[in-house]
C-alpha cells in the first residue's frame, strides 16, 4: 500500500504519532472499520437480546452455550497466535536491518581485491571508497528526511 504522507510518518514524534492514525488514506481504521461495525453491531444485538427479551432459563441456556464454546476457544491459546504475529514482525524488522547498506563490509572486499602499497594502489581504494559512501550518501538522502535536510542539494554534498 503506498502512503503519501511518508515524509510525515517518517518525522513523527512519539506523542504526535496519533494524529497520523486519523489519516484516512493507507489508515488502519480503513481496513477494519467494517469488522468493527459488524462486530459492535451483533454485540449490541445479542446484549439487548439477552438482557430485555430471553426469560431466566433461556438466560441460563445462553450462559452454558457461552461456557460451551469458551472451552473450544481456549484450543488454540492466543499467546501461540501473537508469537507468530511478533515473529513476524520482528523478522521483518530484522530483513530491513540487513539489507541496509554497510560501506565497510564493501571496504574490506575493496582491500583485498585492489592490490599495491603504492601511491596509486592507495589512491584507488580511497577514491573507490568516496563512491561507496557518495552512492550510500544518495541512498539515505531520498530515504530519510534528516539526511535530505542535512543535504538538501547537489553542492552540500560536494561540500
Amino acid at each position: 500500500m503506498t502512503v503519501t504522507y511518508s515524509s510525515k510518518v517518517a518525522n513523527a514524534t512519539f506523542f504526535g504519532f496519533h494524529r497520523l492514525l486519523l489519516k484516512w488514506k493507507g489508515s488502519i481504521y480503513k481496513l477494519l472499520y467494517r469488522e468493527f461495525i459488524v462486530f459492535a453491531t451483533l454485540y449490541t444485538a445479542i446484549s439487548v437480546l439477552y438482557r430485555f427479551f430471553l426469560t431466566g432459563s433461556q438466560k441460563r441456556f445462553f450462559e452454558k452455550l457461552s461456557i460451551y464454546c469458551d472451552k473450544y476457544a481456549e484450543q488454540i491459546p492466543v499467546t501461540f497466535v501473537l508469537g507468530f504475529y511478533v515473529t513476524l514482525v520482528v523478522n521483518r524488522w530484522w530483513n530491513q536491518f540487513v539489507n541496509l547498506p554497510w560501506p565497510d563490509r564493501l571496504m574490506f572486499l575493496i582491500s583485498s581485491c585492489v592490490q599495491g602499497r603504492d601511491e596509486y594502489g592507495r589512491l584507488l581504494r580511497r577514491t573507490l571508497m568516496r563512491y561507496v559512501n557518495l552512492t550510500s550518501l544518495l541512498i539515505f538522502r531520498s530515504v530519510s528526511t534528516a539526511v535530505y535536510k542535512r543535504f538538501p542539494t547537489v553542492d552540500h554534498v560536494v561540500g
